[in-house]
């Protein structure tokens, strides 16, 4: 666990350990939730199917492929609940393959007509 204040800068830095130089890291989706447990009922979206759903995220360059930077700011659900979990996904794709997901960027989904 980090102990951090709210509106804090929290940065972090994911990293591929792997021997092939040709992989590419890419971060699809980060939730938060109060409870380690369920992150599909109260949760808040920093970053989902590659698109920003929080004003104070940001990306940092990284000299290397296999190494994706980002931050954004400490927040809490409610005041009973001082603890905010993350669950990140990442993909890893093949460098300089732009049909793969870590090239798309954000994919928006558009919804389904509700006909009778």
């Amino acid at each position: 666990p980090y102990y951090v204040d709210i509106n804090q800068n929290l940065f972090l830095e994911a990293y591929l350990h792997s021997s092939d130089p040709n992989l590419v890291l890419f971060v699809d989706t980060c939730v938060a939730s109060p409870t380690p447990y369920n992150f599909t009922t109260v949760t808040y979206d920093i970053i989902r199917n590659g698109c920003v759903r929080d004003s104070t995220y940001g990306t940092y360059y990284s000299p290397y492929n296999h190494v994706a930077r980002f931050t954004f700011r400490a927040f809490q659900f409610i005041r009973n609940s001082p603890l905010v979990y993350l669950r990140c996904e990442l993909v890893v794709c093949r460098a300089y393959d732009y049909s793969s997901r870590c090239y798309q960027g954000c994919i928006t989904r558009s919804k389904r007509s509700a006909s009778s």
